[in-house]
């Protein structure tokens, strides 16, 4: 590499360098101002001076004081003027500018620009990052030029076209600090707006005023002891708003860090000569990036070689949907974009938030609040509520001004408390704020907020579980359609199927063999067996299905030729010379290979591909003791009886053939070998997931490439048909004996069709489309480019990770990142387990909603006198009321707490026996609304019971009745949960695995003690004796038998929950 090109890479690493080649005329410009300031500094200094003659004697010039002082002080300063501008240029001198002196103190009249001034440096001489990362940003054809074309920018950054960057681990380190990182910061979800949103809860706000008078007033009454009574309701305020905040900070942090997973791939790269895969946030500029069909552009680059690409823009720009990206004309790629078709390579010159893409991502965060349909019909449910609890609130505040302005109020001396013309303004004022208060508290307690909490919870721990397992979420309404999904269409390959070939039976002669009996093949039957199998013409080129497969036979051949019949792999290849190969023939799937061997002149000719094929060439075959027979028409009809039963085993046949020629080929004179019987042996765990499918209703429907008798086997081994169905019955259908109108003919047998063979993936797309117009919800996996319309297209799609192309998964839905179906099977039952515990916990929203809505009413209109009245007299007294803060201590459990015991928890076993979520029924059931109503009662009598005779009939003191009916209400949401917990199943099965569940559930009963025995003041509750807990205790015990009552009670429409 020349000196100039080190001294520019170099230049790249100084922060001191100009960020912009055209900063060189700005350096002009500073030397010529430098210039014309010292000369004027010269000038300046030749001040006139007055020359005094006496007597025709030339005196000592006279110079004035003032004079001497102005030429001193303009001095100084155009001299500071002139080193500061000097100071700034110095590092910049890439050109020479500062190399020639200063001009002479006599050369004052002409002002000289140097020659090399006159002939601008060539801009490629700098090159800074900043000149990379707007060169494919503005697509400038002419700055690249500049630059001496991609071989210029290559050479500048110290990397070669063929082989990447040259260079260690410190190399590529140092590139990424130059250069920068190829990740990009999003912001993550922030605290501050959170708890402000937490915050503008209005029982929060009406104790935040509260707090705040009375530490204001105490301290005027009682001086520093005063604060107290405020203080304490600050901190139990502060407290509610920590654990809420925190509960809805949880699910977007797990959110942003699944997005984050999510965006993270692999890209192949060269460095030092060899191709590589690594991910792309280790990319680095200077990289050279392999990318095909269906791969993202991991950064900003140029266009290197290979065929003209078109690429999708529309990230970057909308209208920008198919981009050409060619050598002459566009050669510029940009991050984030999606090569739609074509292959090429590509010089990384930058990355990271050095890039467009980079620069939008880091602008904005992940779209925390994407809004499922579930979440949708949620918030709209939590509309309709509020508005019927917002309807109550107001008729409460009309009956209760109505009767306080009409007298039927009074006070505890058995006065009214409103007299027209007598009350005074000030009382009056007191009055209306103690009424509005509980109007206000029957709102807030009556809008279920928790609903939407739920709903984030719930979806946040599941996909973040799912990913754990094996499944990445890509879209969070995935999870819900796969809860729905009643059929499930897929392939054998990868997922049912374990990802390699094994060799399971032989045919030699008229006889079928396992594959672990070669050691009866005679002999000179085996020496041919051995070169056909582990002789090979030409390696797959176009890297096709077909060849690809033939590739991965000629592995398992060659392994098992060597595990099973001893082969010494090298011997064989040593013995033989390839003599006019002929490469592999994918229409027909046929190969051969002409060798010599080393002890003879003799062309031997072998012949590999389907039986089939082979058979046809064959006019002889060698029996079971290795002699050559003629091939009669009995021998062929036993040969190909045997090839049926191979593939009705399910088996993929490949036949071998030998001849010997001396000159020329014939392959009507072959003589045949025999035949492997390959297959991919079933994951071992797939019958049992197909199995637990098929009990949760969801129809598997296999659609392959491979033919009938094949499909049949796998579809048999997989459990995905019994046994004892053949292949003549209307659920299992060959591709190729449709009529022409092929597509019709699949959208109306589909809802039958169990197993399709022979199939395109046209036919998948047909089957899928046939489905979803009989109101199917389908879920299909792929993994291959065409698979791409099929996944769009699915209600879910699953691509598989390890198999699947980027294409395939950009597509999809959900990503199976060990390309198992006993993964697929698991993302079924999260999906329903999810939509499950989101109404179980709905079901005990609305229970303690509808039970707390009643009593507040009942009891706010029955007052005799305004409730929490004198409020602003009693905070001035020191007093508070405490009442809000019960209300707000319910409204945690009911909003917070109550959703991470119902939801953080993995869905059971049992829920597999469900069957799928109808997505047109109303998400609160009928089941649910007797199960909400039945619980709802319960509470309602009891406690208007104890509110309006507790009193008189039990004896209670007005506080211990009250203490009483928040203790109860409280206990009694606890086995609300219970009852809620216990629609699972068995309530005690796994008991001791639910940690999250009885953590919630201890946290809520030691908190309830402390707040009744020891937090009197704070809450406004009394001390209970032993008995009165008791009591408590044993009233809300109640509500678990009278849930399983209510459960028990037949309804006409009911159905699954």
């Amino acid at each position: 590499m020349s000196d100039t090109s080190e001294a520019s890479f170099n230049a790249v690493e100084s922060p001191l360098l100009p960020t912009r080649a055209q900063k060189r005329c700005q350096v002009q410009k500073r030397w010529r101002v430098i210039s014309i300031t010292v000369r004027s500094i010269r000038r300046f200094s030749s001040v006139k001076e007055e020359v005094v003659v006496n007597d025709g004697v030339e005196l000592t010039p006279i110079v004035f004081d003032a004079q001497k002082r102005l030429r001193a002080f303009w001095t100084t300063l155009y001299s500071i003027n002139a080193f500061c501008r000097a100071k700034d240029i110095a590092p910049g001198n890439q050109s020479g500018l500062l190399d020639n002196p200063l001009p002479s103190p006599f050369d004052t009249v002409i002002d000289v620009i140097p020659e090399r001034l006159s002939e601008p440096t060539p801009v490629k001489k700098i090159v800074t990052p900043e000149c990379l990362s707007e060169l494919a940003r503005h697509k400038n054809i002419e700055q690249l030029h500049q630059l001496g074309g991609v071989p210029g920018v290559a050479s500048y950054l110290k990397s070669d076209a063929e082989s990447g960057i040259q260079g260690d681990d410190e190399e590529i380190a140092r590139r990424r600090h130059n250069f920068g990182s190829n990740t990009i910061q999003k912001p993550t979800p922030k605290t501050l707006p959170i708890v402000l949103e937490t915050v503008r809860d209005p029982i929060i706000i009406i104790l935040l005023v509260c707090a705040t008078l009375s530490v204001c007033f105490g301290i005027t009454r009682h001086g520093r002891r005063g604060w107290s009574d405020g203080g304490s309701i600050f901190v139990a305020v502060i407290l509610v708003i920590m654990v809420t905040a925190t509960s809805n900070l949880w699910p977007r942090r797990q959110f942003f860090k699944l997005w984050k997973a999510r965006d993270k791939f692999s890209v192949s790269v060269i460095r030092n000569g060899q191709q590589m895969r690594i991910s792309v946030f280790e990319a680095v500029v200077g990289d050279i990036i392999c990318l095909k069909t269906g791969d993202q552009v991991p950064a900003d680059g140029l266009f290197i070689d290979g065929n003209p690409l078109q690429v999708n823009e529309s990230c970057i720009a909308a209208w920008r949907e198919s981009v050409e990206i060619n050598e002459s004309c566009n050669p510029f790629f940009l991050s984030g974009t999606k090569v739609i078709n074509g292959s090429a390579r590509m010089l990384v010159t930058a990355v990271g938030i050095n890039t467009e893409w980079g620069k939008m991502l880091s602008s904005k965060s992940y779209d925390i609040e994407e809004r499922t349909p579930l979440q949708r019909k949620l918030r709209e449910l939590t509309i309709q509520i509020s508005k019927v609890g917002l309807m109550v609130a107001s008729l409460v505040l009309v009956v209760l001004l109505v009767r306080y302005f009409v007298g039927n109020m009074r006070n505890e001396d058995g006065k009214s408390d409103f007299t027209a013309g007598k009350t005074n303004i000030h009382e009056v004022c007191n009055d209306l704020i103690g009424i509005l208060a509980t109007p206000v508290a029957i709102a807030a307690t009556a809008i279920p907020e928790g609903l939407l909490l739920a709903v984030m919870i719930t979806i946040a721990y599941s996909t973040n579980r799912m990913a754990s397992q094996k499944a990445l979420v890509r879209n969070l309404s995935a999870c819900e359609a796969v809860g729905s999904a009643d059929v499930i269409c897929t392939d054998e390959r990868g997922s049912l199927t374990l990802n390699h070939l094994i060799v399971s039976q032989f045919c030699f002669g008229n006889k079928l063999l396992n594959a672990g009996t070669s050691s009866i093949i005679p002999r000179n039957v085996l020496g041919l067996l051995r070169e056909g199998m582990l002789l090979r013409s030409t390696e797959a080129s176009s890297g096709s299905p077909i060849e690809l497969f033939e590739s991965q036979v000629h592995s398992t051949i060659q392994a098992w030729s060597v595990q099973d019949m001893g082969v010494n792999v090298e011997q064989v290849r040593a013995n033989c010379a390839v003599h006019s190969p002929e490469s592999f023939n994918s229409e027909n799937t046929q190969s051969s290979i002409w060798i010599k061997r080393n002890t003879s002149d003799t062309i031997h000719v072998h012949q590999k591909g389907q039986p089939k094929i082979i058979l046809a060439t064959c006019s002889q075959y060698y029996d079971e003791d290795g002699i050559v027979q003629p091939m009669s028409i009995d021998a062929k009809r036993n040969l190909e009886q045997i090839f049926q039963k191979m593939k009705s085993n399910g088996l993929s046949c490949v036949a071998f053939a030998h001849k010997e020629v001396s000159e020329e080929h014939s392959d009507e004179n072959s003589a045949f070998i025999g035949c492997l019987g390959l297959k991919c042996p079933c994951r071992p765990e797939v019958q049992k997931a197909v199995m637990d499918c098929r009990e949760a209703e969801v129809d598997i429907k296999l659609v392959t490439r491979n033919d009938l008798p094949t499909a049949r086997a796998i579809a048999i081994e997989c459990g995905i048909i019994d046994p004892t169905q053949d292949e003549t019955t209307d659920e299992l259908v060959d591709r190729q004996s449709l009529q022409s109108n092929a597509e019709t003919e699949i959208k109306e047998k589909c809802g039958t069709i169990r197993v399709m063979a022979r199939a395109s993936t046209l036919d998948k797309l047909h089957m899928v489309q046939g489905l979803k117009e009989r109101g199917h919800v389908v879920a299909v996996t792929g993994h291959s480019i065409g698979d791409a319309t099929v996944l769009r297209e699915a209600d879910a799609g699953l691509s598989l990770g390890i198999q699947g192309t980027s294409q395939a998964k950009e597509n999809s839905d959900i990503i199976i990142l060990d390309d198992n179906f006993v993964s697929v099977a698991r993302v079924l039952r999260w999906g329903r387990g999810m939509y499950h515990k989101i109404q179980m916990y709905a079901q005990f929203q609305l229970s303690v909603s509808i039970a707390c809505l009643v009593i507040d009413f009942v009891t706010a209109v029955s007052a005799k006198e305004p409730p929490t009245i004198n409020i602003v007299a009693a905070i001035s007294s020191g007093k508070v009321p405490y009442a809000a803060f019960q209300v707000l201590w319910v409204k945690l459990i009911v909003g917070a707490l109550a959703a991470l015991a119902i939801t953080i928890e993995e869905p059971p076993e049992e829920l597999r026996q469900l069957p799928p979520v109808n997505q047109k029924r109303p998400f609160i059931t009928s089941i649910m609304w007797k199960n909400i109503v039945g619980q709802a009662v319960y509470p309602i009598i009891v406690l208007l019971t104890i509110q309006f005779k507790g009193q008189s009939t039990f004896n209670l003191d007005a506080k211990i009745k009250d203490t009483m009916i928040f203790n109860i209400l409280v206990l009694w949401e606890i086995f609300v949960i219970f009852n809620t917990k216990r629609v699972e199943g068995n309530f005690f099965k796994g008991i001791h695995k639910r940690k999250m569940f009885w953590g919630v559930i201890l946290a809520i009963i030691l908190l309830q003690v402390l707040i009744v025995e020891l937090l009197k003041e704070l809450a406004d509750t009394k001390q209970l004796s032993w008995k009165q807990w008791i009591i408590c205790i044993g009233i809300a015990v109640l509500a678990w038998p009278i849930g399983w009552l209510v459960e028990r009670i037949k309804y006409p429409f009911s159905s699954h929950l």
